[in-house]
């Protein structure tokens, strides 16, 4: 019988951390061998974090992106475990730091581990080939719960930069993320982002392909964060083992 997988869980203590260790806990392909926070607290069963890393051949990390960057750092000195890394907010520094570690260590990075987004992300890149931007506009809508720090969201951009692709043009020089007074008519080819913050959100997510005579709408509704601690621990068993590489979850899922 083949050993479990064995992870460890960074923030530990956040609704993804606790999500992940939940699901885990219902597998038998994977083994929870440590889980660490921003400090250690042998009462709440938090470990050091380099005791947690020593017991680990795969850490999955929802944090922040310094937390995510110095840890990708720090396992890339250590020559591993590897990483399933699923932090928003990151920066461009944060990008360079999880690029350069993955040099070393295999790191699997995503604004989404769900299926059903990946799948999403796709239709978008194709829609946006097709659908020119001489006649139709790109809106990328998103909602999420009042806790939530970044905006727009890591799968918001993901989906944003489908549709760029699909284009062949840069997201950086065509996003539009904020509107407010007077602001002059749309420009052709601009991917506008709308945000909403409230409640209990879990995720949700619409691509909308906007012409003067139809309106085309693609959707994603998430109903439970098990859905990505469940893409997650996917990630982490595919990703064992593997090459020194950045990877997301198109490639764990074949897409």
């Amino acid at each position: 019988m083949t050993e479990p997988l064995k992870i460890a869980i960074a923030g530990a203590l956040g609704r993804m951390g606790r999500a992940v260790a939940e699901t885990a806990g219902a597998r038998s392909d994977v083994q929870v061998a440590a889980r660490f926070d921003r400090k250690p607290n042998e009462a709440a069963g938090l470990a050091d974090r380099e005791a947690a890393l020593q017991q680990a051949q795969v850490v999955i990390d929802f944090t922040s992106g310094d937390a995510s960057a110095q840890l990708a750092k720090l396992c890339a000195e250590r020559g591993g475990p590897a990483l399933v890394i699923g932090s928003t907010g990151l920066s461009p520094a944060h990008f360079d730091a999880i690029e350069k570690a993955a040099q070393r260590i295999a790191i699997v990075r995503s604004g989404n581990f769900s299926l059903g987004v990946n799948v999403l992300v796709g239709l978008v890149r194709q829609a946006a080939r097709v659908l020119g931007p001489t006649d139709y506009d790109i809106e990328v809508f998103e909602a999420h719960h009042r806790r939530k720090v970044d905006a727009p969201s890591g799968t918001a951009l993901m989906l944003g930069e489908a549709a760029a692709d699909g284009r062949g043009v840069s997201l950086a020089e065509n996003a539009v993320r904020g509107r407010d007074g007077i602001t002059g008519a749309r420009l052709a080819g601009s991917i506008g982002f709308s945000v909403l913050r409230g409640g209990g959100i879990v995720g949700e997510h619409s691509v909308t392909f906007a012409a003067e005579d139809e309106i085309l709408t693609l959707s994603h509704s998430a109903r439970d964060r098990a859905l990505f601690a469940r893409g997650a621990l996917e990630a982490a068993v595919w990703v064992a083992g593997r090459k020194p590489g950045l990877y997301d979850m198109q490639d764990v899922l074949g897409l």
